[in-house]
């Protein structure tokens, strides 16, 4: 039987030894932690068995995850939305509703601005320029450039940024069109106008089905069906295994001196990078060229009434660049999601902190996390600091792939470079085609489906 290695533990590596144990191949996976998941985990919080400490839901309407989902037993009816799709920017002091009509962030429309607070006259009449501006080049491919070119700043800063900078944990500025927001690149390429371009092609409203979901279990329900699925598969899962040396072997590999048939590195770029050195060095080089930030979660409880009193219905709010100290995004994790109303009482909060620029709060002690939590919640919602019932801090450090300008060229030559190796080894993960779950799935699928195809062109 064919042996593949698989590096790397988290979403990525799991979907992959999913499907490469499914067509029949001995898999085994290592994981340098003592966990598998990655970036998936949840502990107890507030009463309840499992929050999430990191992501939280995935795409709905990208088929990657609801499949995957299925495949683990995960029926439709195991899985759950939004309770409110009511959002937030904070300015000035206060909550904005996001308005109507926009993708990623970008007008798809003007009657949404025009009704928001959120932009000043003076900006909405500049977003209105962009239906008679002429056609900009985006060669660049810088996102913020984009949008600034054609909307001005304060759609940038107060909703581009907030929304993408957000996912990112980057800043829009030094952020590629292409590869952070796909769904805009082409419209922006090819139209003259952007907010008339995306008016062509703007998603469905309510009614084409919710846009996130995640099992009433939590998103870590994900890992904890796979990581007890997998070996009934046939699927060895090595945790706090971190592999040191990574070598050819004929038309297969050495992994820390073990043989396998092929590789698939599921790991963050910069580990990927050393592990294909003395394979492939510029394929290293561009690995490691990919910069990466860390964010810090804090998860509150908070049952001070005065407080909750003041807390509008809705998931959650982002605070735009200009305005922000340390935390970029509030959810109100157990209004958005309705099986995480804790027993304990309260309200459950989650608030990122840290971005690309300003990793000082993966520095913090916990004590000093909480307070700063409770200093910012009073400045974004003008009402006075919340007392913190309970408090769980995750320090997040490189967690975030930040894809600069011209990162899907990068990835192509990194790609190139890899298959230069002769075949039988793959990198994949969110530091090359996308951050979120699905985009992750995605990945590793086809690259389990890739080393399938190398192995049995070996055998013919």
């Amino acid at each position: 039987m064919t042996r593949i290695a698989i590096v790397g533990g988290g979403i990525t590596g799991l979907s992959a030894a999913w499907r490469a144990a499914g067509a029949g191949h001995e898999v085994v996976v290592f994981e340098s932690s003592d966990r598998f998941g990655g970036k998936i985990d949840a502990t107890p919080f507030g009463g309840l068995d499992s929050v999430d400490t990191g992501p939280d839901a995935f795409l709905a309407r990208v088929p990657h995850g609801r499949g995957l989902a299925a495949e683990l037993g995960l029926a439709d009816g195991d899985l759950t939305s939004p309770a409110t799709g009511t959002a937030f920017v904070t300015h000035a002091g206060r909550l904005h509703t996001i308005p109507a009509g926009l993708i990623l962030g970008v007008p798809a429309g003007m009657s949404g601005l025009i009704r928001s607070n959120l932009l000043s006259w003076p900006g909405k009449l500049r977003a209105g320029l962009d239906v008679v501006l002429p056609r900009r080049s985006t060669a660049h491919d810088s996102l913020g450039r984009t949008i600034r070119d054609r909307f001005g700043d304060e759609v940038l800063e107060r909703l581009v940024d907030p929304l993408v900078g957000s996912i990112n944990a980057g800043d829009s500025d030094h952020l590629s069109l292409r590869a952070s927001t796909p769904q805009i690149a082409p419209v922006a390429e090819q139209s003259r106008s952007l907010l008339l371009g995306l008016r062509k092609v703007r998603a469905p409203g309510p009614g084409g089905g919710p846009v996130f979901l995640t099992p009433r279990a939590g998103i870590a329900e994900f890992v904890r069906r796979l990581v007890a699925q997998l070996p009934g598969r046939g699927v060895e899962l090595r945790s706090s295994r971190a592999v040191a040396e990574l070598e050819r072997d004929g038309t297969g590999f050495r992994v820390d001196g073990e043989s396998f048939d092929a590789v698939i590195l599921a790991c963050p770029t910069f580990v990927a990078a050393e592990l294909v050195a003395g394979l492939a060095p510029d394929a290293a080089l561009g690995l490691g060229g990919i910069a990466s930030a860390g964010v810090l979660m804090v998860t509150v409880r908070i049952d001070d009434r005065r407080f909750l009193a003041s807390l509008p219905a809705g998931s959650g709010y982002l605070v735009p660049k200009p305005e922000q100290l340390h935390v970029t995004a509030v959810s109100f994790a157990s209004r958005k999601w309705s099986h995480l109303a804790p027993p304990a009482g309260g309200e459950i909060l989650r608030v990122s902190l840290g971005r690309l620029g300003n990793q000082a709060p993966l520095d913090f002690d916990d004590e000093t996390a909480a307070t700063v939590v409770a200093k910012e919640l009073s400045a974004h919602l003008g009402i006075p600091a919340p007392e913190i019932a309970e408090a769980r801090i995750t320090r997040w450090e490189r967690a975030f792939p930040q894809y600069g300008p011209g990162h899907l060229d990068r990835v192509e030559a990194i790609e190139r470079a890899v298959a230069a190796i002769g075949g039988g080894i793959a990198v994949v993960g969110a530091g090359l085609g996308g951050v979120g779950i699905p985009a992750c799935i995605r990945q590793a699928t086809h690259a389990a489906d890739a080393m399938s195809a190398h192995l049995a062109s070996l055998a013919d």
